[in-house]
C-alpha cells in the first residue's frame, strides 16, 4: 500500500468450514497503520473520559426487576421464541461510592477471550467501541484476548480474525470508517450462518461475542444469545447500537453511535448549498438524505440548518400523500416564495420517502414479487396491475429503470439507488412550467439542481460526541460480560449532559422487541406472525423534536433563515454541541425505572406490619388509584 507501513499481523484461520471470505473482501489490508493527516493524528491522541461508573479495576452492578415484553399481544410468540433470555432484568453500573445494598460487586475478575465483529453499515464513531472494550478488557486483566472478525459476519463464519493490540489501534482511534476489520453482509440469520457462529465461538473458545451495528444486527444479536444458551454454549453474546439511521431508538437507547456525526457534516454541506441558493438567487437544491425508511437524519439536519422545506416520510405516511400531492407542496411553496421576491430554496427529501407514498409503495411490492419469481425486469411492466402500470408507464424512464432494481435482503427497496430528489425536481418543473404558461405563475425561471448526501457523511471522522459515546459503550461492553450477562444491549441515558453525568447500563435485548403482523394479501384475512425483532423507529410526531420543527416550518420556508454549524469542531464552542432532537427530548428511561424503583424500596420502608392504621389506608388508597391509572394507560397502549 503506497504511503503505508507494513507489518505481520496475528492472523488466526480454522480451517474446514463451508463459508468463505469473498476474495474481495479479505484482499484488503486489516490492521495495518493508516498514513494520518496532521488532524487525524492529533484526533487519534485524544483519549475520551469515563464516566464514574466505569472507572476503576472493579464492575459494580446493581440488577433491577425482569423486564416485561415491549407489546403485550406479543407475549405467546416472544415465550415461544425466548424461552431462556426473556424477561431478564435490567442493569445499571455503579460509581465507587454508590450505596446500593444489593449490588453486586466483582472485585475477581479472570481472564477472558472476546470476539468483536462490525455487522452493520459503517458509522463514525465505530473503531472507538473496539478501543474501549479493548482497554477495559486490559484494565481489569491484561490477560485477556480481544479478536477482531475480518470482512464482518462472513469473517465470523470463518473464523478469520486478527488479534487487537495497542500498537494496532493507533492509528484508528477517534478515525471514521470500518476498515480496521472491515464489514460484509449484514446478517447472522440462517441456520447455517447460527451454526457457523456456534462453531466459530466454540473452536476460538470465546467467553464473549460483541456485535456492533443496528437494528438488524441487534435483532440477529438477541436471537444468537437465546440459540447459545440453547445449545449450552457458555459464550455471551452484546449488542452494540451503532448505525447512521437513527432509526434504533427505544426507552432504553437515546440515540445511536454515528448519527451525531452523519448530521453534522451533512448540515455543513446543505447549509453551504443554502449560502450559494441565497446568494445566486435563482436555484432550488433539492438534498436527498441517507438514513434508511425513516427520515430521522432530515429532521435533525432541518433543525440545524435550517432549509426552506422539508418533506418528511412519515407525515407522507400519515397523511396518505401521492407522489402528486407532495409535487404540489413543493409548486405552492415556490410559487409563494416568488410572490416575495425569493425564486431560491433549498428542499431536504429523505431517502426513505419513496416507500413512504402509497401508490408508489404498492408499484414496489408488485415489482418486487415479480422479480422473486423470476420475472425478467424487461417484462416486468407486461404483467403489472392497472392502476401499478399507470403509475410506471407515467415516470421518466430513470426513476423506471432504478425501481426495478433488486430489493434488499429485508425485502427494502434499494433506496440510496433511487433518486427521488430527481423525480420530484421534475415533477415540480413541469407543473411550474405549465403555471408559467398559463399566467398564475410570475416569478423567475425554475431551475432545480439535485444532490445525494450519504456515502460522503458515514465515512467522515468522528464528532467528539460519536467519539466519547463509542468509547464508553465499549468499556460498558465489558462490563456486561464480566458481570455474566448474555443477550444484552450497552445502553448509556443522561447522554445531553456532560460525561461525567452520563448513566451506563445494559437492557436485555428482547425488551425491545416486537412482532409485525401483517396479511398475507388483500383478500386473506389470516393474519402471518413474523420473527420478533428490533423494528426501525419512526420519527414520532407527537414528540418535541418535531414540534420544534412545526413551530418553525413557516418561518424557514419564507424567511431564509440558513443557519450554518461550519464543519465538525474538536475545540471551541461547538466541540460540544449535540443533536438538537437529543437535547430537546426528555429522555432517561432507565434513570426514571431506577427512581421508581427507590420510591417502592421507600413505600416499603414506611409501611411495614405494626405502622400505624392512617399510613396504612393512606397507602392502599394512593396505591389503589396509582394501579388503576397504570392499568389504564397499560390498556390503551400508552407509552
Amino acid at each position: 500500500l503506497k504511503g503505508k507501513k507494513t507489518k505481520p499481523l496475528s492472523l488466526s484461520h480454522t480451517p474446514n468450514t463451508c463459508f468463505h471470505i469473498k476474495p474481495n473482501a479479505m484482499d484488503s489490508d486489516f490492521g495495518i497503520p493508516r498514513e494520518l493527516s496532521p488532524l487525524q493524528q492529533l484526533r487519534s491522541q485524544y483519549k475520551p473520559e469515563l464516566p464514574p461508573c466505569l472507572q476503576g479495576t472493579t464492575v459494580r452492578v446493581e440488577l433491577g426487576d425482569g423486564t416485561t415484553v415491549a407489546e403485550a399481544a406479543d407475549s405467546h410468540t416472544m415465550v415461544r421464541a425466548f424461552p431462556h433470555t426473556l424477561g431478564q432484568p435490567l442493569a445499571h453500573f455503579l460509581r465507587e461510592t454508590a450505596q446500593v445494598t444489593d449490588a453486586h460487586i466483582i472485585t475477581e475478575l479472570p481472564s477472558v477471550r472476546v470476539g468483536i465483529v462490525f455487522c452493520g453499515r459503517q458509522a463514525p464513531g465505530g473503531h472507538n467501541v473496539i478501543w474501549g472494550l479493548f482497554e477495559a478488557l486490559k484494565v481489569h486483566n491484561s490477560k485477556s484476548t480481544l479478536l477482531g472478525f475480518l470482512g464482518g459476519s462472513e469473517g465470523l463464519f470463518a473464523q478469520k480474525t486478527l488479534e487487537i493490540t495497542d500498537d494496532i489501534l493507533q492509528t484508528y482511534k477517534n478515525q471514521g470508517g470500518y476498515d480496521l476489520l472491515g464489514r460484509t453482509k449484514d446478517q447472522i440469520k440462517t441456520t447455517e450462518q447460527v451454526n457457523a457462529a456456534l462453531k466459530a465461538c466454540t473452536d476460538l473458545k470465546l467467553d464473549g461475542l460483541v456485535i456492533i451495528g443496528g437494528v438488524t444486527s441487534n435483532t440477529d444479536a438477541a436471537h444468537l444469545a437465546e440459540f447459545f444458551v440453547e445449545a449450552k454454549c457458555p459464550t455471551k453474546v452484546v449488542g452494540v447500537p451503532v448505525t447512521t439511521n437513527g432509526d434504533l431508538k427505544n426507552q432504553f437507547v437515546e440515540t445511536n453511535v454515528g448519527f451525531d456525526t452523519i448530521c453534522k457534516v451533512n448540515s455543513q454541506l446543505i447549509s453551504n448549498a443554502c449560502t450559494d441558493a441565497l446568494s445566486a438567487e435563482k436555484y432550488y437544491y433539492f438534498i436527498r438524505l441517507m438514513g434508511r425508511k425513516h427520515s430521522h437524519v432530515a429532521l435533525e439536519c432541518t433543525l440545524q440548518s435550517h432549509p426552506n422545506m422539508v418533506i418528511l416520510g412519515e407525515e407522507v405516511a400519515a397523511s396518505k400523500l401521492t407522489i402528486f400531492d407532495i409535487a404540489k407542496q413543493i409548486c405552492d411553496a415556490v410559487q409563494a416564495r416568488a410572490g416575495e421576491d425569493k425564486n431560491h430554496g433549498v428542499i431536504l427529501i429523505p431517502e426513505g420517502i419513496i416507500e413512504s407514498i402509497p401508490e408508489v409503495y404498492a408499484l414496489l411490492k408488485e415489482i418486487h414479487g415479480l422479480l422473486r419469481q423470476g420475472v425478467p425486469a424487461d417484462k416486468i411492466s407486461t404483467q403489472l396491475s392497472p392502476w401499478s402500470s399507470a403509475l410506471f408507464e407515467f415516470l421518466p424512464p430513470f426513476i423506471k429503470k432504478q425501481l426495478l432494481l433488486r430489493p434488499e435482503s429485508d425485502d427494502s427497496a434499494q433506496l440510496s439507488q433511487i433518486e427521488t430528489e430527481k423525480l420530484l425536481a421534475y415533477l415540480v418543473e413541469t407543473e411550474m412550467n405549465k403555471r408559467l404558461k398559463e399566467g398564475t405563475y410570475k416569478g423567475k425561471k425554475f431551475n432545480a439542481i439535485c444532490h445525494f448526501f450519504g456515502y460522503q457523511a458515514r465515512g467522515s471522522l468522528p464528532s467528539k460526541f460519536d467519539c466519547d459515546y463509542a468509547y464508553v459503550l465499549g468499556h460498558i461492553c465489558y462490563h456486561i460480560l464480566a458481570a455474566g450477562l448474555n443477550g444484552y444491549m450497552a445502553t448509556v441515558t443522561n447522554l445531553k449532559s456532560p460525561v461525567n453525568k452520563w448513566k451506563c447500563g445494559a437492557a436485555p435485548i428482547t425488551a425491545m422487541m416486537t412482532v409485525k403482523h401483517w396479511s398475507q394479501n388483500a383478500s386473506s384475512t389470516l393474519t402471518s406472525i413474523g420473527r420478533p425483532a428490533i423494528h426501525p423507529a419512526m420519527v414520532d410526531l407527537k414528540g418535541k423534536a418535531y414540534d420544534l420543527l412545526r413551530q418553525n416550518a413557516q418561518k424557514f420556508l419564507m424567511e431564509d433563515l440558513y443557519r450554518n454549524p461550519g464543519p465538525l469542531q474538536y475545540d471551541g464552542p461547538g466541540a460540544d454541541a449535540k443533536a438538537v432532537s437529543l437535547c430537546v427530548e426528555d429522555q432517561d428511561y432507565m434513570g426514571r425505572i431506577k427512581k421508581l424503583q427507590e420510591y417502592l424500596d421507600q413505600v416499603r420502608k414506611i409501611v411495614k406490619p405494626g405502622c400505624s392504621q392512617d399510613v396504612l389506608k393512606a397507602a392502599l388508597s394512593v396505591m389503589a388509584s396509582v394501579t388503576d391509572v397504570l392499568t389504564t394507560i397499560s390498556s390503551t397502549g400508552g407509552q
